[in-house]
């Protein structure tokens, strides 16, 4: 199955905790890594006052189902100090499982495709850097979905890149 994932980091040693994230998500058996986006500095998006993102997206083929994807994606969360306090407050590592082939959840602790996705500039932009042909289930294309968003608060940083996993 096709995985997405959306990495992002406002806390701590930002890049680090992406890379960390990288480097979790492979290290034990179940997903093979297809490609990494290039990282972006992004304004935050809803939610209190807080220092800017670094975010990235991830694509991977999976043989686990997306429940034990979710559990990875918050383990690693929780390795790297992820705290919830607030909604839309700031991090050191988001996780997020914004797609997972074709299914469809509408259960609260899992719905799938992730269901603003296809309305954030921070997410379909490295999505469609690291795989230009994406479409999000229910929605279309990755490409005519960014055609009527706001990219302005979401610049790439070209002097940042994130490795494949080892």
């Amino acid at each position: 199955m096709r995985v997405v994932l959306a990495l992002g980091s406002n806390l701590g040693r930002r890049m680090e905790n992406l890379q960390g994230a990288i480097d979790a998500l492979f290290d034990a058996p179940g997903l093979t890594f297809v490609a990494v986006s290039p990282v972006y500095e992004t304004d935050p998006v809803g939610g209190p006052e807080q220092d800017p993102y670094l975010n990235a997206v991830v694509v991977a083929e999976s043989m686990l189902d997306a429940w034990a994807l979710l559990e990875r994606a918050q383990s690693i969360e929780n390795a790297f100090g992820r705290v919830r306090v607030e909604r839309w407050g700031p991090r050191t590592l988001d996780v997020d499982l914004i797609m997972v082939d074709d299914v469809v959840s509408a259960d609260p602790e899992l719905t799938l495709p992730h269901p603003r996705a296809h309305e954030r500039a921070f997410v379909l932009v490295p999505w469609l850097r690291a795989d230009p042909e994406a479409t999000l289930t229910g929605h279309g294309a990755v490409a005519d979905l960014l055609a009527g968003l706001d990219q302005a608060g979401v610049r790439l940083r070209d002097d940042l890149s994130l490795e494949p996993p080892a």
